[in-house]
């Protein structure tokens, strides 16, 4: 009687194992998602984590990412926004994939990012691009979709003409949206990634804060009243441009609370600024001349963020990147080995340790057929040659915001052996 006790206990216990085991929880999925989110026309000056500018935009969302993760301080991008969206796509500077200015167009035969990661890993992420696109040239009909990207949903052109009434193509199907464009492309970006069953790369491209200046709506800003559009009125555009900051980050937080808690402990949040703010809201040290569309800091040195998996640093880094290095970071956070090729350098080592060594140089160009400038730096001069053919070399270990142009002088031994090496290096870069 007592043996068949234990084996009924022993037959009970072997079950109620069993019936557990049926209902435990699938093993959840810890790959590495990427949400790579680009603002248009945002420099240092008006967000937080930065020490130029004055008037400061209410980002709370952004804040967070900052103090939970790095800020990179001498990321270079392009000049205005295509070369730079150009560079990420493809790990290229403009003058090999010929997208050196915001007219130009993409080549089809180039590998994007996506495709690269995906043909690296055996088609382990899904991918999307939402929002502007702004590399079809006068191609409508060419989307992310034609580039290998999974789905598109967003502006093809490279602007609004009314943050309430503009044209939203998906599917290849372009109709008229009346909602508010941050809003819209965020409800789309929360929509795919709800639907989504493996590791996703999203790369998220708000329009704003490039103008129009239109106001957002009221509970997304604190900036007070104001009228629907700025130029109705001729008003100060400064309180516009940073209503349109407050609401995008307004819709960055609604997207990440709309994460589960597992699926943002693996998401890693990438926030850059395609150029330099716009000359109309340009605050010192850059202003007018010095800003979007020049090859001065106020120009090309960009915001950086990264916040949340893996990312085990906080503060601020500066180690010297540049925008076509996005490219191969974000392919080494999807596992992918041996991703430098082309320009692009994998910073991801900058996430767990310090390494100002990391790069030499950093370049930056444009060209529209009229206007032809470059510039290139390393990490104490900066040399600029203007489309007059003119030269200007600055110390920004002692000139940051490049008030004192060393060509006005003699040169120092000094300055003329950087002269000399930034020259040799833009020649091997453009050859």
């Amino acid at each position: 009687m007592k043996r068949l006790f234990l084996v009924s206990a022993l037959l009970s216990l072997i079950l109620s194992c069993s019936k557990s085991d049926d209902s435990v929880t699938p093993e959840i999925n810890n790959e590495t998602n990427i949400l790579l989110i680009i603002a248009d026309d945002l420099g240092h000056d008006p967000i937080n984590g930065f020490t130029e500018g004055s008037i400061k935009a209410n980002t709370p969302n952004l804040d967070k990412l900052i103090s939970e993760g790095l800020v990179f301080n001498n990321f270079w991008t392009n000049s205005v926004c295509s070369p730079t969206r150009a560079s990420i796509l493809t790990g290229k500077y403009g003058y090999r994939t010929g997208v050196r200015s915001q007219s130009d167009a993409i080549s089809a035969s180039e590998t994007s990012l996506q495709s690269f990661i995906n043909q690296s890993t055996s088609n382990k992420y899904a991918t999307a691009i939402v929002g502007k696109w702004h590399l079809s040239g006068g191609n409508s009909s060419f989307n992310p979709e034609s580039m290998g990207i999974d789905y598109y949903a967003g502006l093809i052109s490279g602007a609004v003409p009314d943050y309430y009434a503009w044209n939203l193509t998906e599917d290849g199907i372009t109709t008229t949206e009346n909602e508010y464009v941050t809003t819209k492309f965020t409800n789309l970006a929360i929509d795919w990634v709800a639907d989504q069953s493996k590791p996703w790369f999203l790369w998220l491209a708000y329009n704003a804060p490039h103008t129009p200046f239109h106001a957002p709506p009221q509970e997304m800003h604190s900036q007070g009243s104001l009228a629907a559009d700025q130029a109705s009125i001729d008003a100060d555009p400064t309180k516009y441009y940073i209503a349109s900051i407050e609401a995008m980050d307004f819709q960055m937080g609604r997207l990440l609370n709309s994460l589960d808690e597992t699926t943002r402990e693996n998401t890693v949040v990438v926030f850059m600024g395609d150029n330099g703010s716009p000359a109309r809201v340009s605050q010192s040290p850059y202003g007018r001349g010095r800003s979007k569309g020049s090859m001065y800091q106020g120009g090309i040195n960009s915001p950086l963020i990264i916040s949340g998996k893996g990312i085990n640093r906080t503060g601020t880094d500066h180690a010297l990147l540049n925008s076509t290095d996005l490219f191969a970071t974000i392919a080494a956070m999807t596992g992918v080995s041996n991703t430098d090729q082309f320009d692009s350098k994998d910073f991801s080592s900058l996430f767990t340790t310090e390494d100002d060594q990391l790069r030499e140089f950093t370049y930056a160009e444009y060209y529209d057929g009229t206007s032809d400038e470059w510039t290139i730096r390393n990490a104490q001069y900066k040399l600029i040659r203007n489309t007059d053919s003119s030269i200007e070399l600055y110390k920004l270990t002692t000139d940051p915001y490049e008030n004192d142009n060393l060509m006005l002088n003699t040169l120092s031994i000094e300055a003329q052996t950087a002269k000399n090496l930034l020259e040799a290096k833009a020649s091997e870069i453009r050859q």
